[in-house]
């Protein structure tokens, strides 16, 4: 089912140029638009450049999102961005809420006019019980689990305990400099 779709990335960076590698390995055109991106970035990971980050709406059958949030980003995707998604298309967030307009994407949702969205991150965390994106139609959600690793998980947590367990001894370890020094 995916090969020979287009998969449009906005950002390939770290993640989604690994993202970029795993449409290319399904036999997907995998394109992609950010800000900055270059002509050398995308020749290096192997895949396209939108002209323009309209461009890429317009054409994508998965739209995934690997931006940092900034200034720039923040609102990037509004309800004039979402209107030229195809109403076949699917747009992933998995990076920050605030860089999709949250109130538009419910709006096309609501509306059929594009075919869903997986998102993973929300507008508030832990997402409240009556928040609408909890019921809102073609809608795939997931608790902003995507940290959520082994690897992750021994990293954070043996660190911390280590610091406890060090700290504890008389040695702590990793100590900040004192903001007067």
């Amino acid at each position: 089912d995916l090969h020979g779709r287009r998969l449009g990335l906005l950002g390939l960076g770290k993640i989604g140029s690994r993202v970029a590698r795993v449409g290319l390995a399904f036999g997907m055109e995998v394109t992609a638009w950010s800000q900055n991106l270059t002509k050398e970035r995308v020749d290096e990971v192997g895949v396209t450049l939108a002209p323009a980050k309209e461009a890429l709406l317009e054409t994508s059958d998965f739209v995934s999102i690997h931006l940092a949030l900034s200034d720039r980003t923040r609102g990037l995707l509004g309800a004039p961005e979402l209107a030229l998604m195809k109403p076949t298309a699917y747009l992933i967030n998995t990076s920050r809420a605030a860089i999709v307009d949250q109130d538009a994407l419910l709006t096309v949702l609501h509306e059929g006019r594009i075919a869903g969205a997986g998102v993973d991150v929300f507008d508030t965390e832990p997402l409240p019980a009556d928040h609408p994106m909890r019921t809102a139609p073609r809608l795939l959600a997931t608790p902003h689990l995507g940290y959520v690793s082994r690897a992750n998980y021994e990293r954070y947590y043996g660190q911390a305990v280590e610091a406890i367990e060090a700290y504890l001894a008389g040695a702590p370890v990793r100590l900040l400099p004192h903001p007067q020094a």
